[in-house]
């Protein structure tokens, strides 16, 4: 038996946590940092039965509330069964010092491979947690990362969640941990590698080589058959038409790599407002150049030759998106 006198402080906390019963305990440990956990699991191992009148004596120490009077028995097999319907085996893992993966091998770093991951798929990951596991994730991503991230969320999650970002101060290492598991097998996992990026980029390449009338009935189809993730393929939507919504910086981006044959061919027949967004976004003495040449006749030039260098300046934005050098129009009006 157990006696008050003898009992550590961790060992005091150990008892609290097992005579809370496992629902209240659980929900208490996320909150601990690990070498918090670690004393705890090693003080439960060398405690046995506490008689009523101790306990109630180290619930009082503590100043929390105690109602159940029955003593402990078994506190090491108590606390494990705890901590193992809690926390998962990779977290149980991390806690005691073994990091270790599948096979053994040391788990990956999260947040590096997070930045080669589709934003939209991390954003659907967070929409589905509370805002302050977004706040957390948020925080640990690099500012062009979390950015992006932030881009795919709904405007009311999004301003919870950097509303907690603002409140939010250090976090434990134990809960970032089990942020980092639920991100590795949730997100980062074999099974979701082959995410839904694949696809979309697929679908919106397709729809990218049809007039914007024929995508809009193409969407509004998919949407009313209840098709998901139609915001991650509308991110990917990008036609010539759409480059006067490009921000200025999106534009002298695009058009600074794109040779003065090309912008000349693409402005052939262009409405006036389009030729101006596209002009204003190069330098002075090409835009001369391309002026001159544009106020001579073009009725020889073949109109097939004219769409294929608008699509060659779409595709060149859709790339360029993709590379995070801009955000299209459409992702940013999802957002």
């Amino acid at each position: 038996m157990t006696t008050l006198s003898t009992l550590t402080r961790a060992q005091k906390a150990a008892a609290i946590l097992v005579a809370m019963g496992k629902p209240s305990a659980s929900r208490l440990l996320k909150f601990f940092k690990q070498e918090e956990l670690k004393a705890l699991i090693e003080a439960a191992r060398l405690l046995r039965t506490i008689p009523q009148s101790d306990l109630e004596q180290i619930v009082e120490e503590f100043e929390a509330e105690f109602t159940e009077g029955a003593g402990l028995l078994d506190s090491a097999d108590d606390m494990n069964a705890i901590l193992n319907e809690s926390l998962s085996p990779e977290e149980m893992n991390a806690i005691m010092g073994r990091g270790k993966g599948k096979g053994g091998d040391p788990m990956l770093p999260v947040w590096p491979e997070l930045e080669n991951i589709d934003p939209s798929r991390i954003g659907s990951f967070l929409v589905a947690e509370h805002p302050q596991i977004g706040a957390v994730v948020m925080s640990k991503l690099p500012p062009s990362t979390s950015s992006k991230v932030l881009l795919t969320l709904d405007k009311t999650v999004r301003a919870e969640v950097i509303k907690r970002m603002m409140a939010m101060g250090t976090v434990p290492e134990a809960a970032t941990r089990i942020v980092e598991n639920q991100l590795r097998n949730r997100v980062l996992s074999e099974k979701t590698a082959r995410d839904i990026s694949a696809g979309q980029n697929r679908v919106a390449s397709m729809l990218n080589e049809m007039d914007k009338s024929q995508v809009e009935e193409v969407m509004q189809d998919l949407e009313s058959q209840g098709a998901s993730d139609l915001g991650g393929i509308r991110a990917r939507l990008f036609s010539f038409e759409d480059v006067p919504q490009l921000t200025q910086r999106a534009r002298v981006a695009l058009f600074d790599g794109l040779s003065t044959e090309l912008v000349t061919l693409c402005l052939r027949g262009a409405s006036p407002d389009m030729v101006e967004a596209i002009l204003s976004s190069i330098g002075a003495r090409t835009r001369r150049m391309i002026e001159s040449e544009l106020g001579q006749e073009f009725a020889g030039v073949p109109m097939a030759d004219i769409i294929a260098a608008r699509r060659t300046v779409a595709s060149t934005a859709i790339r360029m998106s993709l590379e995070g050098a801009f955000e299209l129009p459409a992702a940013q009006n999802a957002a």
